[in-house]
């Protein structure tokens, strides 16, 4: 093969999601992956006019949003599961204390590169595109995880 003179940077679109060693199939688009983010503290430095800033040393996690096709498949059935089990409509659901673990997959030509391992992951939102009978669009739902921890393999 002949040498480029650069390494090819890798692509967006080839990735799976897994639930508890789950895959979930039809997932579309992730957002949300992160190492963390550190909140920083001004420290003024007394008797001068200097601020230096700090760390607060918190590890915070953003929230994980996950696209995914309806397609009739036991995913759909499964995040359906987990979502009223969290909200029971009698109010006997668990809340956030329902979490699982996971992990976004990146593979680059069939390979595993890259792995975001999440956990204490609970559904905070989950909702439905639009239907419209005069569009051509996908039925997708949009789901949102608070989650605990992220930590990039």
């Amino acid at each position: 093969m002949a040498d480029l003179g650069f390494t090819e940077a890798y692509r967006t679109h080839e990735f799976v999601v897994e639930i508890e060693g789950i895959e979930s199939p039809g997932v579309t688009k992730v957002t949300g992956l992160s190492d963390g983010e550190v909140d920083a503290i001004d420290q003024p430095d007394g008797g001068s006019n200097i601020v230096h800033k700090i760390s607060s040393g918190i590890i915070k996690h953003g929230d994980i949003t996950i696209e995914r096709n309806m397609d009739g498949t036991a995913a759909d059935k499964a995040f359906k599961d987990w979502f009223q089990e969290m909200f029971k409509i009698d109010g006997t659901g668990l809340g956030s204390k329902l979490r699982r673990n996971g992990s976004v997959v990146k593979k680059q030509f069939g390979a595993e590169v890259m792995r975001f391992a999440f956990e204490g992951a609970w559904i905070k939102s989950s909702k439905f595109t639009d239907l419209d009978a005069s569009a051509s669009g996908l039925m997708k739902q949009t789901i949102v995880l608070a989650i605990e921890r992220m930590t990039r393999i």
